[in-house]
């Protein structure tokens, strides 16, 4: 009701902004203000529309939660997406508990957004597993986020080349062309996980650190998760490493498992067991359509499987940005790109994955 409440002061606003301009008598200083005033009107209330006053979602763990921005460069690699030779650099953002006993030792998870996302995507989920005292890295992967600031200062957007990559990837018409894809994407992400985990656990090992609790780390009890894009290189870095004790999939594919693409233009998948325990998050978006889209012949093989290894959750009723915390800063734009309403508050759904998360990672890491 609010939206179309908003919606239609909106074409008030415009019509009556449109009005002031076109009739020649109001050619004059007081039907300019006019005009001006309703521009003014129609700004403030699309900017009540997509953007509408939330409060946080209350943690419910014991700790109050620590939360800093640090900035690492991997001296490694050229920035994939610039012509200037500059190394890749990625701010990351983390939540941790306060007044942990430094005597304790802390689980570690590590977080990678979606194609457009941002390192603050999920921090509703980041802030509570904070609260239960886990300490939660997310970073921006660069240029395939949607904005970011580095280190100097300098606003980074995302990159013209990977929307549009994005934007005309068909794998169910061009699979081998989406593979060209998927293995690009995924290494970008994939090297940057790994840079920062490592970076991470090197300076846990060192003591000398931005984050006051790095030593206290538990380097047997690390998580890796993600939503979309991010949930596949959480995916793949659950294989490439062995120190990840679980991952986390928000609605994602197992991108890094697909070898190739056969004479029937379906997809080749690792057949190896997965090594270690994940919980698969689905929303409607997906889960009718697991066994339409080659990409996920890997999610629907674990769904057939009895393991309580590997577990599995549909919410239905919401799409696949209701995941993430868009749901509670703009369900307006939440609403168009999942293509409908949700059938719950985004309150009650984060509060959902908020609970789901947190029993996997205590049953798996506790």
């Amino acid at each position: 009701m609010r939206n179309w409440i908003l919606l239609s002061m909106m074409f008030f606003e415009l019509f009556l902004m449109v009005y002031c301009l076109a009739r020649k008598s109001n050619h004059v200083p007081a039907g300019y203000l006019c005009a001006f005033l309703s521009l003014l009107l129609l700004i403030a209330t699309g900017w009540l529309l997509l953007f509408p006053k939330v409060e946080p979602i209350a943690t419910t763990g014991d700790f109050q939660v620590g939360h800093l921005v640090d900035y690492y460069t991997d001296q490694q690699r050229v920035e994939t997406y610039r012509n200037d030779g500059k190394k890749r650099e990625l701010p990351v953002a983390f939540w941790y508990p306060k007044n942990y006993s430094r005597t304790q030792k802390l689980p570690l998870v590590l977080f990678s957004h979606g194609s457009f996302g941002m390192k603050e995507s999920n921090e509703t989920l980041f802030r509570e597993l904070a609260s239960h005292g886990y300490i939660v890295c997310s970073i921006d992967h660069t240029y395939q986020c949607f904005s970011t600031r580095l280190s100097d200062g300098k606003k980074v957007r995302l990159s013209g080349q990977f929307m549009k990559e994005v934007s005309v990837d068909e794998p169910k018409k061009k699979p081998k062309q989406s593979l060209v894809n998927f293995e690009k994407w995924m290494t970008i992400r994939t090297d940057d996980l790994n840079f920062v985990l490592d970076t991470i656990l090197e300076k846990s090992k060192e003591g000398d650190s931005a984050v006051p609790i790095f030593d206290s780390i538990d380097r047997s009890r690390i998580c890796v998760m993600g939503h979309s894009l991010g949930g596949s290189a959480a995916l793949g870095i659950g294989r490439q490493r062995k120190d990840i004790a679980a991952v986390i999939s928000l609605e994602a594919p197992f991108l890094c498992d697909i070898r190739g693409v056969d004479g029937n233009g379906q997809f080749i998948f690792d057949q190896s067991e997965y090594p270690v325990p994940v919980l698969n998050v689905y929303s409607d978006a997906t889960w009718s359509h697991l066994d339409e889209w080659k990409q996920y012949d890997e999610n629907v093989r674990l769904l057939k499987m009895s393991s309580s290894r590997f577990q599995n959750i549909h919410f239905s009723g919401v799409g696949h940005f209701s995941l993430t915390d868009l749901s509670l800063t703009s369900p307006f734009l939440t609403m168009i790109f999942d293509g409908g309403n949700p059938k719950e508050q985004a309150q009650t759904t984060l509060k959902k994955i908020n609970r789901a998360c947190l029993a996997f990672l205590e049953e798996q890491m506790k």
